[in-house]
């Protein structure tokens, strides 16, 4: 159950007389309602409201059905009617019945920047509960001749948000310790006051009305964009009245309760915020262990990866001596020696274990993203270039996301002239695209999408294309840059202006990467596809 629901079963509880128990003790409702009649009477003849002029009277019949008589017409059962049973002490009456001036709107202001006049408008109504005044606007003084003493808002006036959507039938009680001046408010034409009887507790009437607040906004009427609550609707509302003790046991029940449900509620929240963070939250988790030789144990059987590491090297010297690679300018080798790291550029030995991230298993190496991988930068393709259709298609920023390739995401072609010219930017199987610019500070523009098979696309500029010299360890690869251990990396030489960041392929390919044996990255990625899926599913 949630806050809301648990509120407002409450409040249900509260109206249909099943909140407290019944004290037979207590004076019945009728008895009440002859004096709030007897004090209407008085009121009307003190011209302090209006005799109206069909009056509802609702009283139960010999056979315990509730009956209405509205004016002179003859009485007629409401018991199909009525929203709910109540006690045998209780009674229904309409809300016009409780109330000591007509329940309406306020007028549309003329509004000023400053005056001693106040305007209540909806949004002063505020959804968090309460009423907040520093939202109000001033009245003009020309304006205010307009409005008689009784329409000023009073200290707890009952305030109902009767127009528009999202904030139609929302409730709230007014009450001078919300006023933040001597300032006289009053209502704009968007709200309609409810000022109650003495005889009645304005609290318990406050809180009928609070359950009946989402019934308030399915009477609304009008168009789409504008409906409106009008206070007749309001002023017809089955209303249930308790003996006035049970009224304010009902109030102080409420009032008891009330703390309890704002905990229950920042609870509820803090636990719609661990569910909704909890899958990401794994999902980073099960990458870490992974990348750290944590998530599943090491088979001693497995051949090192120091001996991968020198295959990836020859295949490397391979491509440099066929011209299809260029030669390192400085030639980096990592080992281990004394329990420490050091890492070799060309004939200088310096000690890493200040950057070395973490520690991994003794089967693993660390190397540099560069002694795996080629990289590639997009070619920058002019808008004149782009063709209507084509098989050749040009991938941008916003086509890497997500761990997908949205080639429908706005999709531009070149033609096939173009292609054969710039086919050094064509995709292959394995290559890992990344995107290399997006929101200074924000490490989710770094996007790593793995290829899963050989299309005509090309990248455009920034983005960029990791090809490993061995493909079967892309695999690997696409898993270790996504996760946060090593991102933190690469996002050390973060360039770029104030609103937009950009990473540097040279940085980049400085990255430190742990590398498994390859039987163990083979595990470890059916391991966190399986764990990704199940964490997916939460």
């Amino acid at each position: 159950m949630t806050a809301e629901q648990l509120k407002n079963s409450i409040l249900q509880m509260a109206v249909q007389g099943k909140l407290v128990p019944q004290d037979p003790n207590d004076e019945p409702a009728s008895k009440l309602i002859e004096r709030i009649r007897e004090e209407k009477q008085k009121l009307i003849k003190e011209g302090k409201i209006k005799k109206e002029k069909n009056p509802s009277y609702i009283f139960r019949g010999e056979d315990n059905i509730p009956y209405e008589k509205v004016g002179n017409n003859e009485p007629v059962s409401i018991a199909d009617e009525v929203p709910f049973e109540i006690p045998e002490s209780w009674e229904w009456l309409r809300l016009s019945e409780v109330v000591t001036k007509d329940i309406k709107r306020g007028k549309s202001p003329k509004y000023a920047d400053k005056s001693n006049i106040q305007v209540f408008a909806q949004k002063c109504n505020v959804k968090t509960g309460g009423i907040d005044m520093s939202l109000a606007k001033y009245l003009d003084a020309t304006a205010f001749e307009k409005y008689s003493p009784e329409e000023y808002i009073q200290d707890k006036d009952i305030v109902v948000n009767s127009t528009g959507n999202g904030t139609l039938g929302r409730i709230g009680m007014f009450h001078d310790s919300d006023r933040i001046s001597d300032a006289i408010l009053v209502p704009d034409s968007h709200v309609t006051v409810i000022r109650i009887i003495n005889r009645v507790s304005i609290e318990y009437v406050y809180y009928v009305l609070k359950y009946y607040q989402p019934f308030l906004e399915s009477l609304g009427s009008g168009s789409t964009n504008q409906t409106e609550l009008k206070p007749a609707v309001i002023s017809q509302l089955f209303f249930p009245l308790p003996p006035i003790e049970e009224q304010h046991r009902i109030s102080a029940k409420i009032s008891e309760l009330t703390p309890f449900i704002v905990k229950y509620h920042f609870k509820e929240n803090d636990l719609l915020r661990l569910n909704k963070e909890f899958p990401e939250k794994l999902k980073k988790s099960i990458l870490q262990d992974a990348v750290m030789g944590k998530l599943i144990p090491q088979d001693e059987n497995d051949e090192p990866a120091s001996v991968l590491l020198e295959r990836i090297r020859e295949e490397k010297q391979r491509l440099i001596a066929e011209g299809k690679l260029k030669k390192d300018k400085h030639q980096s080798i990592i080992y281990r020696r004394d329990n420490s790291h050091y890492e070799k550029v060309d004939s200088q030995e310096i000690c890493i274990d200040a950057e070395v991230p973490f520690e991994i298993p003794e089967s693993w190496s660390w190397c540099r993203l560069n002694d795996l991988v080629s990289f590639i930068g997009g070619y920058a393709y002019k808008s004149n270039d782009f063709v209507t259709k084509s098989d050749y298609q040009v991938l941008r920023l916003g086509n890497v996301k997500n761990d997908i390739i949205k080639l429908e995401q706005k999709p531009v072609f070149i033609p096939p002239e173009l292609a054969d010219m710039t086919s050094g930017f064509r995709c292959h199987e394995n290559d890992i695209l990344l995107t290399m610019t997006g929101t200074r500070g924000k490490r989710d523009y770094f996007f790593t999408v793995k290829v899963s098979s050989e299309k005509n696309m090309f990248i455009n500029q920034r983005v960029g294309c990791l090809r490993a010299f061995i493909p079967e360890i892309s695999g690997w690869l696409i898993y270790v840059l996504k996760s946060d251990c090593v991102l933190s990396q690469v996002f050390e030489h973060e360039t770029g202006t104030a609103n937009q960041g950009n990473l540097g392929a040279e940085n980049i390919l400085h990255t430190l990467i742990p590398l498994p044996p390859l039987s163990e990255q083979r595990r470890i990625i059916y391991t966190v596809r399986q764990s990704l899926s199940h964490a997916s599913a939460l």
